[in-house]
């Protein structure tokens, strides 16, 4: 068996070592496992050292110049050899015990894809209510948050990968046309929640909750039309960091 992990990067010099010190601690419950694994970064055009600080820590990096999520996850899966596909995104914190939850459930044989419940590196009864929202609805619908995503590279490529139509909420898309595909194939879809995947707080504190909270109103009222521009989806792609 063998793991492809893939890190989708745009500008991530601040918190991509830490990140990546993470995976490849994590990693050690493949190898425990007696599963192979291989780092690809993808590069998604960025301008500051994200490519040189995912070499040094043994990544193998690709390029994609188009400035989307989507697009970088898809470059950096053409270019993956593994027979599951491990998205993790570059501000994000697996550990051993999620890795070793994920084995699990690769290996009891019913799984064709899944993800993790998440938790936030802040407190507070805003965060905690949202992300405990994202949570029951992650869980209930069978939907993987971005951060960590997992799938047979087989069927991945089947169902064609992630949209690019879509500049946000791709992951919910991709979930959708899995889930097809798992009850054709008699096949689950599986939220890991022992040990929820650690992500940065980064949005909560670049943007205001006006910001974010307009935001998904226009996107409410325009029926999705925001997350189809990289304009009007700003808080991923306006490079604040």
């Amino acid at each position: 068996m063998k793991i492809s992990i893939i890190v989708p990067a745009f500008n991530e010099a601040l918190l991509l070592p830490s990140s990546l010190r993470a995976i490849n601690d994590a990693s050690t419950s493949f190898t425990a496992a007696g599963w192979e694994t291989e780092l690809i970064v993808c590069d998604n055009n960025s301008t500051d050292q994200t490519e040189q600080i995912a070499a040094a820590a043994g990544a193998r990096v690709v390029f994609e110049p188009v400035n989307q999520i989507s697009r970088a996850r898809n470059a950096g899966a053409a270019h993956a050899t593994g027979d599951w596909l491990l998205f993790v995104d570059a501000d994000s914190y697996p550990t051993k015990a999620l890795f070793s939850d994920l084995v699990a459930a690769i290996a009891d044989g019913r799984c064709m894809a899944g993800g993790s419940t998440v938790r936030v590196d802040v407190k507070g009864i805003l965060y905690d209510a949202v992300v405990g929202w994202w949570n029951f609805l992650s869980r209930r619908l069978k939907w993987a948050a971005g951060s960590f995503i997992f799938c047979e590279t087989a069927a991945f490529r089947e169902i064609g990968g992630f949209t690019d139509k879509l500049y946000a909420a791709e992951e919910i898309n991709l979930f959708r046309r899995l889930k097809r595909l798992a009850r054709r194939r008699g096949k689950s879809i599986v939220i890991l929640d022992r040990h929820p995947m650690l992500t940065s707080h980064r949005k909560a504190h670049l943007y205001s909750v006006r910001e974010m909270l307009l935001f998904w109103i226009r996107t409410a009222l325009t029926a999705g039309r925001t997350l189809r521009s990289s304009r009007e989806s700003f808080p991923w792609y306006d490079g604040r960091r």
